[in-house]
C-alpha cells in the first residue's frame, strides 16, 4: 500500500509509485503518440502533422516547391512541439521511393540514397505533397474527422485523416515503442484495393480469398520473397518471418570468365554497406575466385558486379554470399498498429476491415456535410425563384425600407421569405433579375434534388455506400497502381555452399608426427627445407604425403580417440618449424597419448568401411566408418574409438578395414608371452564407439597383446616380429592355426629354460614384397630391417639376432619405414 502524505502543497509519494505512474504516462504517450501508426490512414503523429500542415498551407503537387524548412517550421510551430531534426526526418523519409512503395512528398534536391546517405539541410530542400497525398486529405474539409485543439489551444489538428486509399499497407511502417515494435512491409496498392472490394462484396471472406489478391509484400526495392507459408502466417497472425533475395543473375564474359550482376537488394539494406562488405570477402579471400566488386547504379537504377575469375565458380560464389552478406536476408513480420486507442497485433483481413469501417464512416460524414450544404442551397434557390416570380413587388418592398436590415424584415414579414433566403435576396445583384437567371436556377434546383436524393439514399441504404466506396477506389487504383516489383517464390531455397568456394583447391604437403604435431606446408616451402622437418629427436613421422586442401584427415591415437580436420584447416606452418600440437585445439588429451594412425578421405559424408582396434588388455571391436562422420564440436573434442577398461590399457593393433567380397579376412594377434592367435573377422562384431568391444585372447594374468591386424590372404602374408632380446623373425602367417575368438592361442617362438624371448612388437607384411621395418630402441637407437634377408622361420624358431640390447638397447617399437616423400 502506498503511503502519503500532505503538507500545504508539498506532498511525499514512494519513489516506486512515482516511477510507475510518471513512466506509464509516457509509455502510453509514445505508443499512442509517436512510434506506431494508426490502421485506419497508416500514418503516425507526426507524419499526418506534416501531412496536414503542408495541406493546410497550400503546398500541394499543383503548386510550386516550398523550402522544406518553411514547412518543417509550420509543423513544428503549430502543432508538433519536437525537435525540427525529427520531423524534417519523417518528411525525407516519406518522400523516399526506396523506402515507401507509393511517396506521399515530393522533394527537389538531395532527400538521401539506398546507401544511407543523409539528406540535404532542410535549408537547402524543397518539397511538396505527391498527387497521392492529396487522396489522404481529400474531404478533410467537410466533417469528416474529429478535429481536436493542438498544445497551445491555437489551432485544430485531425485525430486521423480521411485516407482513401489503404496506406497502411501500401506504405508498411517501422517503429519502437515502450514494450512494442511495429513492422510492417510495403504492399502493392492495386493488390490491396482488389482485395478491399472482394470484402465489400462477399460476405464470408477467409484469408485464403484474400490471398489470392494480396500475393505479398511488394518492396519498393523489388528483389525476391521466399517463404509462402511465412507470409500467410503474418497475414493470419500478424507475425511471420520470410526471406527476402536480391534478384541476381550470372553472365558469361570474354575469355571465360564470368559476372554475377546484381540489380534489387532486399528491402532497407544499405547497399554501400552491401558493396563493403562483399568486397571485404574478396580481400579477405573468404572465398576463391572474386577479381572485383564494383557498383556500378546510376539515375537507370541499381547495378552491382561481382566478376569471377576464369576458373572460379560463379554460382558456388553466389551461395556464399548469399549466407555470408544482406543479399539475402530474413524479414519478420509484425503488425502492430493503433486500433480503437490501443496498440493492436492485427492480421490482413482485420487491417482491410478497419480500413473499410473507417471509409465508410468518412463517406457517411462526408454525405451528411454535403447533403446539409445541398439542402441549404436549395433552400436558398427556393427562395431567389419565388423573389423572380413577385420581383415588383419584393423591389417594392425593399425600396420602401429604410436600410438592409429593414428590408430584409419586410421581406420576411410580407412574402414569408426566412432569414437566409431574405439574405439572398437583398444581396442579388442587379444582372441576375433576367429570364435565364431563372431558367438557371430552375435548373440547379432540380440539379440540387437529384443529388439530395442521392445524399439520402445512400445514408439509408448500405449497398447505395458500398457503391460509392468501390467506385472511389477504383478510381484510385486506376490512376495510381502500378505493376509489381518483388516476386514471391513459394519455397525457401536452401542456401549450399560448395566447399571449393571457401577452400582454395592447392596441393599441401602435410604431417603429423607420433607425439601430435601436426602442420601443412606449401610444395614449395617443403622442397627448400630438404630433410628437416621441425620435429624434436625424440619424435618420429606417422604420416608424411601430399594431400589436397579440399581432402579430410582422421587421427587416431593409442587412446582411442579420433581427430578430426579439414585439411585446409590444418595451421600452415614453414616446413622447418614443428607444427601445432593437437593439444592445443583438442580439450582433455592425455600426456602419454600419441598418434598410432592418421587416413585422409576426400568426402566425409560418404566414408566407407571400418577400423578394427586391438587393446594391450586383450578386446578387440570393429567401429563404421560412418560412426566418425563429423560432429559440429569437431573443433574441441575428439570422438571415441573405444572404450579403454584400465588406465594402462592402449590401442596396440589399429586396421581400416575395407569391404573386399569373396575374401575370408582373418584377425591375428600376438601377445607379449610369443602367443599366437588366428580366427574370422566375422567373430568380431561391429559396435558403436563408446562400446569395450569384446574379449580378443584368453591371456594368462601376467601377458598382455603387442599388436593385432587383419589379412586377407594367408598365402602372401608373413608375421615378422621382434623379441626383447633382439631377435628378429618372420614367417608364414599359416603357421599359426586358424581357430576361434579369446582361445589362449599357440605358441610363436620356442621357450628357452634361460632367458626366454618376449615378443615386443608385430608386424603383418606382404612376404612377396618385402617392406623395410624399422625398430626403435629403448636408448634412442635405430636399426631398418629388410625382412627378405633373413630366412623365413617357422612358428618354433626365434629367429636371429639383428640387435644388440646391450650397446644398442631393448627394441620398443618396430613400424613400417617412412619412406622419404618425393615431389613428382
Amino acid at each position: 500500500m502506498v503511503e502519503q502524505k500532505q503538507s500545504g502543497t508539498i506532498q511525499e509519494l514512494s519513489l516506486e509509485s512515482v516511477m510507475s505512474d510518471r513512466f506509464g504516462r509516457y509509455s502510453k504517450y509514445i505508443i499512442q503518440e509517436r512510434a506506431l501508426p494508426d490502421i485506419r490512414d497508416g500514418l503516425k503523429p507526426v507524419q499526418r502533422r506534416i501531412l496536414f500542415a503542408m495541406s493546410k498551407d497550400g503546398n500541394t503537387y499543383d503548386k510550386q516547391f516550398r523550402k522544406s524548412a518553411k514547412s518543417v517550421g509550420n509543423v513544428m510551430g503549430n502543432f508538433h512541439p519536437h525537435g525540427d531534426s525529427s520531423i524534417y526526418e519523417a518528411m525525407v523519409r516519406m518522400s523516399q521511393d526506396w523506402k515507401l512503395r507509393a511517396p506521399l512528398i515530393e522533394m527537389h534536391g538531395n532527400n538521401g540514397s539506398i546507401d544511407n546517405d543523409p539528406a540535404a539541410a532542410m535549408r537547402y530542400t524543397e518539397a511538396r505533397l505527391s498527387k497521392l497525398a492529396g487522396e489522404m486529405l481529400r474531404d478533410l474539409d467537410k466533417d469528416t474527422v474529429e478535429m481536436v485543439l493542438n498544445f497551445d489551444d491555437t489551432e485544430y489538428e485531425p485525430t486521423v485523416l480521411p485516407g482513401h486509399f489503404p496506406n497502411l499497407l501500401v506504405n508498411g511502417a517501422t517503429g519502437i515503442s515502450a514494450g512494442y515494435a511495429t513492422d510492417i512491409p510495403p504492399h502493392n496498392l492495386g493488390e490491396v484495393i482488389d482485395a478491399i472490394i472482394y470484402m465489400l462484396t462477399h460476405k464470408k471472406v477467409t484469408l485464403d480469398d484474400l490471398m489470392t489478391f494480396v500475393k505479398g509484400p511488394d518492396f519498393p526495392t523489388g528483389a525476391i520473397i521466399q517463404g509462402a507459408e511465412g507470409i500467410k502466417s503474418a497475414y493470419k497472425t500478424g507475425k511471420g518471418k520470410v526471406v527476402v533475395r536480391s534478384k541476381t543473375e550470372i553472365k558469361p564474359l570474354k575469355g571465360g570468365k564470368h559476372v554475377i550482376e546484381i540489380t534489387e537488394i532486399p528491402y532497407e539494406v544499405n547497399k554501400a554497406a552491401l558493396v563493403h562488405k562483399m568486397d571485404e570477402i574478396r580481400a579477405n579471400k573468404d572465398v576463391a575466385g572474386i577479381t572485383e566488386v564494383r557498383d556500378e547504379s546510376d539515375r537507370d537504377g541499381l547495378t552491382i558486379v561481382v566478376e569471377i575469375a576464369k576458373d572460379g565458380n560463379a554460382d558456388g560464389i553466389l551461395q556464399y554470399l548469399f549466407k555470408k552478406t544482406e543479399l539475402q536476408v530474413t524479414y519478420n513480420f509484425n503488425m502492430v498498429a493503433i486500433h480503437e486507442q490501443r496498440p493492436v497485433l492485427f492480421s490482413l483481413q482485420t487491417a482491410l476491415q478497419a480500413f473499410i469501417d473507417h471509409q465508410k464512416e468518412i463517406i457517411t460524414k462526408r454525405t451528411v456535410f454535403d447533403l446539409k450544404k445541398a439542402k441549404d442551397r436549395q433552400h436558398i434557390v427556393t427562395g431567389l425563384i419565388k423573389a423572380l416570380s413577385i420581383l415588383d413587388e419584393v423591389i417594392k418592398a425593399i425600396r420602401a425600407s429604410k436600410d438592409r436590415k429593414d428590408a430584409k424584415q419586410s421581406l420576411i414579414n410580407q412574402f414569408e421569405f426566412t432569414s437566409p433566403q431574405a439574405e439572398a435576396i437583398v444581396t442579388l445583384q442587379l444582372y441576375r433579375l433576367t429570364n435565364t437567371d431563372v431558367t438557371q436556377l430552375q435548373a440547379e434546383f432540380e440539379e440540387l434534388a437529384a443529388k439530395i436524393a442521392q445524399f439520402e439514399l445512400i445514408l439509408s441504404d448500405n449497398n447505395e455506400l458500398i457503391k460509392v466506396l468501390k467506385k472511389e477506389l477504383l478510381a484510385i487504383k486506376k490512376e495510381y497502381a502500378t505493376p509489381r516489383l518483388t516476386e514471391i517464390q513459394a519455397e525457401v531455397q536452401e542456401i549450399k555452399i560448395d566447399k571449393t568456394v571457401t577452400v582454395v583447391d592447392e596441393d599441401v604437403v602435410m604431417l603429423v608426427s607420433q607425439s601430435g604435431y601436426v602442420k601443412r606446408a606449401s610444395l614449395r616451402s617443403f622442397s627448400a627445407s630438404g630433410v628437416e622437418n621441425g620435429l624434436r629427436d625424440d619424435d618420429s613421422v606417422v604420416y608424411l604425403e601430399k594431400v589436397n586442401t579440399l581432402q579430410h584427415v582422421f587421427i587416431l591415437t593409442n587412446l582411442g580417440n579420433v581427430i578430426y580436420r579439414p585439411i585446409h584447416e590444418i595451421p600452415e606452418f614453414k616446413w622447418k618449424d614443428a607444427g601445432e600440437h593437437l593439444s592445443q585445439s583438442i580439450t582433455g588429451m592425455a600426456n602419454n597419448e600419441i598418434v598410432i594412425q592418421v587416413i585422409v578421405v576426400d568426402d566425409v559424408n560418404a566414408l566407407t568401411g571400418e577400423w578394427l582396434a586391438v587393446t594391450n588388455d586383450g578386446y578387440i571391436k570393429r567401429v563404421a566408418m560412418t560412426e566418425f562422420t563429423p560432429r559440429s564440436n569437431y573443433k574441441k573434442r575428439a570422438m571415441p574409438l573405444i572404450n579403454l577398461k584400465s588406465e594402462s590399457a592402449q590401442i596396440v593393433g589399429l586396421t581400416r578395414l575395407m569391404a573386399q567380397p569373396g575374401t575370408n579376412q582373418q584377425v591375428v594377434l600376438a601377445s607379449h608371452a610369443a602367443q599366437g592367435l588366428r580366427y574370422s573377422l566375422d567373430e568380431v562384431p561391429i559396435q558403436g564407439g563408446r562400446t569395450a568391444g569384446v574379449k580378443a585372447m584368453n591371456l594368462a594374468s601376467d601377458d598382455y597383446l603387442v599388436g593385432g591386424d587383419v589379412i586377407s590372404d594367408e598365402n602372401k602374408c608373413a608375421i615378422a616380429l621382434i623379441s626383447n632380446r633382439g631377435a628378429f623373425k618372420w614367417m608364414p602367417v599359416d603357421e599359426i592355426p586358424v581357430t576361434t575368438r579369446a582361445k589362449k592361442g599357440v605358441a610363436i617362438m620356442r621357450e628357452l629354460k634361460k632367458d626366454t624371448h618376449q615378443i615386443i612388437a608385430i608386424q603383418v607384411i606382404d612376404h612377396e614384397q618385402s617392406v623395410p621395418l624399422h625398430i626403435v630402441t629403448d636408448t634412442g637407437k635405430t636399426a631398418d630391417i629388410i625382412p627378405s634377408e633373413h630366412p623365413l622361420g617357422q612358428r618354433y624358431s626365434n629367429g636371429s639376432f639383428v640387435i644388440d640390447v646391450d650397446t644398442m638397447g631393448v627394441p620398443e617399437t618396430m613400424t613400417r619405414l617412412q619412406q622419404p616423400l618425393v615431389l613428382n
